[in-house]
């Protein structure tokens, strides 16, 4: 297998739209090659391994994601050493990230719109309460909304959810009178999906890897 960003890269050429390479299966050095290659954003979802890699490529000017849950006994320890947070799912962590961050961080709302149990985040109907509440947070710049699809090989489902996140920043925007810009919607399976929706960030993972020939 080798590491290759420069396909995917080249075809967000001419949008506004931020690859974040989500790292949980790339070490150190194939993170290196992704950087030379361009990539500049990358996102871990586990704590002890965001410190690893950042410690590992301390010389790099990298723009830090964390991209997945966050337990609160957890925030303290990498809450200052990140550029964004993808995944404010309950009031309970933005109120810790709010008490732990020093300064203000870019932080999306993550919004449950595949409506599976097993997924974090709000309820799209909590969503305008969440908003109101997290904007009082001097610690907190809430720029957009999160969301992950349905695992599925099925467009249409997969395109009903990413536009139920497209509605609901557009809601927001109308309803609470701030200025919501962004959406982290996207992985390797329907990133081209998310596309069509407008969406700002992208994480992908397994999709920068591809079989040798």
């Amino acid at each position: 297998m080798k590491i290759t960003a420069k396909p995917i890269l080249e075809e967000l050429k001419e949008t506004s739209v931020t690859l974040v390479a989500a790292t949980k299966y790339f070490n150190p050095e194939q993170m290196r090659e992704l950087y030379h290659q361009g990539v500049r954003h990358f996102g871990e979802n586990r704590v002890s391994a965001l410190q690893e890699k950042q410690d590992a490529l301390v010389d790099y000017d990298i723009t830090w994601h964390f991209i997945g849950t966050l337990q609160t006994k957890k925030i303290k320890k990498i809450i200052n050493q990140i550029d964004y947070l993808h995944s404010i799912h309950k009031l309970k962590t933005a109120k810790e990230v709010n008490k732990r961050r020093k300064t203000p961080l870019k932080c999306f709302l993550q919004v449950n719109i595949s409506g599976e149990p097993n997924k974090h985040g709000f309820a799209p109907g909590e969503v305008i309460d969440a908003i109101k509440e997290i904007q009082t947070y001097e610690n907190i710049d809430l720029i957009g909304l999160m969301g992950m699809a349905t695992h599925t090989d099925d467009d249409k489902v997969i395109d009903k959810e990413f536009s139920l996140l497209e509605q609901l920043l557009t809601e927001a925007n109308q309803q609470l009178d701030c200025n919501l810009t962004a959406l982290s919607m996207g992985m390797s399976n329907d990133y081209k999906v998310a596309l069509r929706h407008n969406t700002s960030f992208i994480r992908l993972g397994s999709v920068l890897f591809k079989e040798e020939v």
